[in-house]
């Protein structure tokens, strides 16, 4: 029982990104190759723990998604694009520890948006230096690894010059994070093309809040194709990175105006994350504080049950 749930808490925490890792990017220049809507579930991943702990990944994808995106893309064009991709987040992961963390979110932001099309790493959107991009909107002012990925690309464009989308690089990027922090390896089709525009005002308005209640939260995740089922183990299994403590002063102190704590807090738990925020009411003083995700190494993917704190409010 006991190596089904570790099964479980592996499974659980990447599965939002195996999800969404197979759909197609909704750039306009990628128009002509989808006939499905990014409010459609795309794939559908059950993931079942098998006795030893481990677990399978079992797929079902319509046609329209299979005929776009397959194993081993660059097998002709750039066949050591996928070692190139692990062997140098490796040598990234061996100097900083919390990129498995940061790209893990900024993936997830990539994806939420308009699906997995790298328009969050875009400085200006269709070539317009003053049109907004997702990188300034609010929820994304917090991101990080945009520098890994580049320099991700940048050892690619040596070898196979304008060949890897950045939308795989990420995509792969994020995955081999994944199994260096210790968490499970996951399969990946490949073959994402790259947005050329930017969705700022879908960012403002789509990437679920922190402080966002339950309806809302489900309300989002449906529109992607995520069951209620599936978002709530989402929300539970996410155990990687830091929590910033700015997220959760309210319902630590003054819960909607009441002044007083969230009464679904546990008083136990409530006590804990007020020693970790510093313990005042003081939201300013909380600034910069962070919380682990797991509080045993925050970096690194545990092999006991998952953690019930939000992605949304995570940062690495």
């Amino acid at each position: 029982m006991m190596s089904a749930m570790k099964g479980w808490a592996f499974a659980l925490v990447v599965i939002f990104s195996v999800l969404l890792s197979w759909s197609i990017p909704r750039g306009e220049s990628e128009r002509a190759f989808l006939s499905f809507s990014s409010h459609e579930p795309l794939v559908k991943v059950v993931s079942l723990a098998s006795a030893d702990g481990g677990q399978d990944f079992f797929m079902e994808m319509t046609d329209s998604v299979a005929m776009n995106i397959e194993y081993d893309f660059y097998s002709d064009t750039c066949p050591e694009a996928e070692t190139i991709v692990r062997s140098t987040m490796a040598q990234i992961y061996s100097q900083h520890k919390n990129v498995s963390a940061q790209l893990l979110r900024l993936f997830f932001h990539d994806c939420f948006i308009q699906g997995c099309d790298a328009s969050v790493l875009l400085d200006h959107s269709n070539g317009n230096k003053n049109h907004s991009v997702e990188k300034q909107a609010v929820p994304n002012k917090t991101l990080k690894g945009f520098d890994k990925i580049d320099q991700i690309k940048e050892v690619l464009e040596n070898v196979c010059p304008a060949v890897v989308s950045c939308a795989d690089i990420l995509a792969l990027a994020t995955r081999d994070g994944v199994v260096l922090a210790g968490g499970p390896f996951y399969p990946l089709f490949t073959g994402r093309r790259d947005s050329a525009r930017s969705y700022y005002d879908e960012a403002m308005a789509e990437i679920p809040k922190p402080d966002d209640n339950i309806t809302q939260t489900l309300h989002l995740f449906s529109l992607r194709g995520f069951t209620d089922r599936e978002t709530v183990s989402l929300l539970g299994g996410h155990n990687i990175g830091k929590i910033g403590c700015e997220f959760i002063q309210s319902r630590l102190h003054n819960f909607k105006g009441t002044g007083k704590p969230d009464p679904t807090v546990s008083p136990s738990f409530l006590n804990e994350m007020r020693v970790f925020c510093e313990d005042n009411g003081n939201e300013k003083s909380s600034q910069g504080s962070s919380i682990a995700a797991t509080m045993a190494s925050p970096m690194a993917f545990p092999t006991a049950g998952p953690m019930a704190s939000s992605p949304m409010a995570s940062r690495a």
